[in-house]
């Protein structure tokens, strides 16, 4: 029932929207697609910050191997050529 009445509201929307003029559709299509870029990016930090205490807490366990910086450059660069 619930899902009816959303696309209704956005079918209801949407036709107004089509009533705009070409500048203000325009426009409106920038709001929309920046507020999911900051949801995105709202999500993208989150999972970022839950990434590093799930290895923080598997470095604190002793169940990572830990090398130098020096050491992971030295194999990237090894590993390049």
């Amino acid at each position: 029932m619930m899902y009816k009445k959303m696309t209704s509201n956005i079918n209801e929307i949407g036709k107004k929207a089509l009533e705009l003029s070409a500048r203000d559709r325009a426009l409106l299509i920038r709001q929309l697609l920046e507020s999911l870029e900051d949801e995105e990016e709202e999500n993208t930090e989150e999972l970022w910050i839950d990434e590093a205490k799930r290895r923080y807490n598997r470095y604190k366990q002793g169940k990572t191997s830990e090398k130098p910086a020096s050491q992971v450059l030295e194999d990237v660069k090894t590993n390049l050529k």
